[in-house]
């Protein structure tokens, strides 16, 4: 029951207190890379790994597509026995 008293006080304590890592905010600079007119679609112009998250996303979604398509056809087919 102790431990639990313990571990209640240290979870409290690490919320309710404030942060040592103060962080930088980067969102004006954000915006920056995102308002530019540079002829790119928002979803890329991240960088690279916007590239590469739109690649496997859509790569997945075609695979995905493509074995929902076969199981629905294997699921229409009857067996012959």
């Amino acid at each position: 029951m102790r431990s639990l008293m313990v571990l209640r006080q240290l979870a409290q304590r690490n919320f309710s207190s404030s942060s040592r890592l103060q962080l930088k905010n980067r969102v004006p600079e954000f915006q920056k890379v995102f308002q530019e007119d540079n002829g790119l679609p928002v979803h890329l112009k991240g960088g690279v790994r916007d590239a590469v998250l739109y690649r496997v996303t859509m790569t997945l979604t075609v695979l995905g597509t493509g074995i929902m398509a076969y199981q629905l056809f294997q699921a229409a087919m009857p067996q012959n026995k």
